[in-house]
């Protein structure tokens, strides 16, 4: 049974998308049975049992579950030590405390990935966002520009960080809202070995939201001293319903904990309150779930570059992260895009999204987003400021095979809106 009226040239290009496509399906296969296998060793190295499961109030003292996550999610990650929390209330909370809880005033940061994306502007402290952020307490924010190709810029950094006396070098993996390639592990592993070789004391941080189990090394096992993400994007498998999690270096994993909660404190609080059960199974689903996201993410690449839209990464590019770029070029066709996508959520599918002002964004944002876990980027969704090229960054889908019917929606959303003709 059709239960969705699809053009019928729409339904043709698909077959013809997925096609394309079959070669990364397999390498995704690949990559993703290699993580899960690594994540499942984890499991078993750390005698995961039904007692980890539990629950605890309070301040939490003691709560045996909550701190073996957080050594088989280190394990996962091939890190020395990890926090993982559900009180983190969002990758841009998660990266905000391990910024905090490592550099001091005076101290300098250096971004070597171009400017950052919208909500981490504020953290850093530039362009008028001061109350509060890194500047406001006395630490220098400098940035090394991207390379005209979106690339980072490996000389101009030798030469920065030659002279600057950074503690830290700052490396964000994912584009965010530009159109810059995402950063591959061998490239991390590069902007690591620079580092190492020229200011051998600085602090290597990586940002690492999407791109959890899209390869089979993290960048805390190429040289990056601490990484950090969200629970809602790859790592918590569409289970975890909020949180975060950093690892990496274990003295800096401690000096993050005591900015979590308080100096002298640290780790030993923070009552679980029920999560235990959701982050494990969150963590263990989460290379599957990656996986379904990925090939999702392939086959709207293989379409809608059929389609005559640019898109980035393209069907056979390699990718680092989650996420798919679409050039829509008119802001009618991103709205267009964005309220079909929506429309074939299992949650909230009737909704229309809107371009609207959103905390952290200079520019309206249009979000389709019907997600069980609200926000959760690991589930499929879509958004984009609405500013030139009109750009729509898509990704997730717990599943390939309903995500794949909510990318069809977004395109037959658009032909019949009549900014599309096929």
């Amino acid at each position: 049974m059709n239960y969705f009226k699809f053009n019928q040239k729409l339904e043709q290009l698909s077959v013809k998308a997925e096609q394309k496509a079959k070669k990364s399906f397999e390498n995704i296969d690949s990559v993703t049975e290699y993580n899960q296998t690594k994540v499942l060793n984890a499991f078993i190295k750390n005698r995961v049992s039904e007692m980890h499961l539990g629950t605890s109030t309070g301040y939490g003292y003691g709560d045996v579950g909550r701190d073996t996550l957080d050594q088989v999610f280190a394990d996962c990650m091939g890190a020395e030590d990890a926090i993982v929390r559900h009180s983190f209330a969002s990758g841009t909370h998660t990266l905000t405390v391990a910024l905090f809880g490592i550099l001091r005033p005076g101290d300098k940061v250096l971004v070597l990935t171009g400017r950052p994306y919208d909500t981490i502007i504020g953290v850093f402290g530039f362009e008028g966002h001061t109350d509060g952020s890194l500047t406001d307490f006395g630490v220098e924010y400098h940035q090394v520009d991207l390379l005209p190709d979106g690339t980072p810029d490996i000389n101009a950094i030798r030469a920065e960080l030659a002279w600057g006396n950074y503690k830290m070098a700052y490396i964000q993996r994912s584009r965010g809202y530009s159109l810059r390639p995402s950063l591959a592990i061998n490239k991390i592993e590069e902007l690591c070995a620079t580092v190492r070789e020229v200011s051998p004391n600085t602090v290597i941080m990586v940002d690492n939201c999407y791109g959890e189990f899209v390869e089979t090394r993290e960048p805390t096992e190429v040289g990056a001293d601490i990484i950090a993400g969200s629970l809602i994007k790859n790592a918590g498998g569409g289970i975890a319903p909020t949180g975060g999690y950093i690892a990496g270096k274990r003295e800096y994993v401690e000096m993050c904990a005591g900015r979590m909660t308080a100096p002298g404190v640290g780790r030993e609080v923070g009552a679980s309150l029920g999560h235990n059960r959701e982050l494990y199974m969150g963590l263990f689903a989460a290379p599957h779930v990656t996986g379904e996201a990925l090939k999702t993410a392939v086959f709207a690449s293989a379409l809608l570059e059929d389609l005559g839209y640019t898109v980035s990464p393209t069907v056979d590019e390699k990718r680092a992260d989650i996420i798919q770029s679409v050039i829509l070029n008119k802001p009618e066709a991103l709205i267009s895009f964005c309220r079909g996508m929506q429309s074939g959520a299992p949650v909230d599918s009737f909704v229309r999204p809107e371009p609207s002002d959103m905390p952290g964004y200079d520019d309206q944002v249009i979000m389709a987003a019907g997600a069980f876990t609200l926000g959760s980027s690991i589930e499929l969704s879509a958004d984009a400021p609405l500013r030139e090229p009109y750009a729509a960054w898509m990704q997730g889908g717990l599943n390939y095979h309903s995500a794949k019917t909510g990318v069809l929606l977004a395109v037959q959303c658009m032909i019949d809106d009549g900014v599309l003709k096929i």
